[in-house]
């Protein structure tokens, strides 16, 4: 990272906590946000093990902000996820955008002109429409590179996706550009793969504790899909203000949930990589606003969506 600031100094970490508050509404740090900040900052590598919600985003987009020039260029491998972090950064004041198929080309092309005139600070993309491009990212102006659900480049995590384990080209030819790898699943033999097929150099490593007290989990029997439906309805009176996420194995399995719920009289939407971009977007927009109370879907939709009343 060019210019890069004192870390050590007090003005940096007033600068970061203004940077907090103004953008985010917090007035501290959670436990080792900030020392990720100050690797980032200072050109440095960093690997970080967070659980959903443990607030690994920040990790990246503060340093992005604090970056005299450049943009930060995110990797992230479901375009719910691309939507619903850009949504939250726009409203919030901050320029992001993002890059994927749901939009036009012509819109795409005009992001990318936007970050190569300066005007955009985080850029999220696919893995894969990413190293289409590569060969743009030699001349643009670049403050860090951050890996999401960076578990999917290796063999060993849950998640592997080919395109992931082609990411170590990005320190080949961009060395100079420091790269954040996240997770919130990774133990101890997968995050050593995420070290050395990306390529990371020394990084600074946090691990947070799994430990989260405020989620449980249960396994229930199949029952067949009467009950099941009967299952879910139940949970939406227990919570009749909040939402819920039914996540299917199948596009079909989320398309019989979601008619199934709806003929219940429920208010139900359906996501998943099968529907055109135009009603996958009407139903997380539904889901997001509250006209929604259950959206139905494959792992497409993603576990990292921030609606504060998910509680199932």
């Amino acid at each position: 990272m060019s210019n890069t600031p004192d870390i050590s100094s007090p003005s940096f970490s007033r600068q970061a906590l203004a940077v907090l508050n103004k953008f985010y509404g917090y007035k501290s740090f959670r436990p080792g946000q900030y020392e990720i900040i100050q690797a980032l900052a200072a050109g440095r590598d960093a690997l970080v093990l967070m659980p959903t919600g443990g607030g690994k985003s920040l990790c990246y987009q503060i340093p992005a902000l604090l970056a005299a020039e450049g943009c930060a260029i995110v990797v992230s491998p479901l375009i719910a996820l691309m939507q619903d972090q850009t949504q939250a950064l726009v409203a919030n004041g901050i320029p992001a955008a993002a890059i994927h198929s749901n939009q036009s080309e012509d819109t795409n092309r005009d992001i990318l002109n936007a970050v190569y005139m300066g005007r955009i600070k985080l850029l999220y993309i696919s893995p894969e429409r990413l190293l289409m491009m590569l060969e743009g990212w030699e001349r643009m102006k670049i403050s860090l590179f951050a890996i999401d659900e960076a578990h999917c480049i290796s063999q060993w995590g849950h998640d592997f996706r080919p395109d992931y384990a082609q990411l170590c080209r990005l320190k080949q030819l961009r060395p100079d550009v420091p790269m954040i790898a996240l997770t919130a699943t990774a133990d101890r033999l997968t995050r050593d793969d995420i070290r050395l097929r990306l390529g990371l150099n020394n990084p600074f490593e946090f691990v947070s504790s799994f430990d989260r007290p405020n989620i449980s989990l249960r396994a229930y029997a199949n029952p067949g899909k009467k009950a099941r439906i009967g299952f879910i309805a139940s949970m939406v009176r227990k919570y009749p203000q909040d939402s819920g996420i039914a996540y299917c194995l199948s596009r079909s399995g989320a398309e019989a949930t979601y008619q199934a719920l709806k003929a219940s009289g429920i208010k139900a939407v359906c996501y998943h990589a099968g529907m055109n971009p135009a009603d996958r977007d009407r139903s997380m927009n539904a889901f997001l606003d509250g006209r929604a109370q259950v959206v139905c879907a494959t792992v497409a939709f993603g576990m990292g969506i921030d609606k504060s009343n998910i509680r199932w």
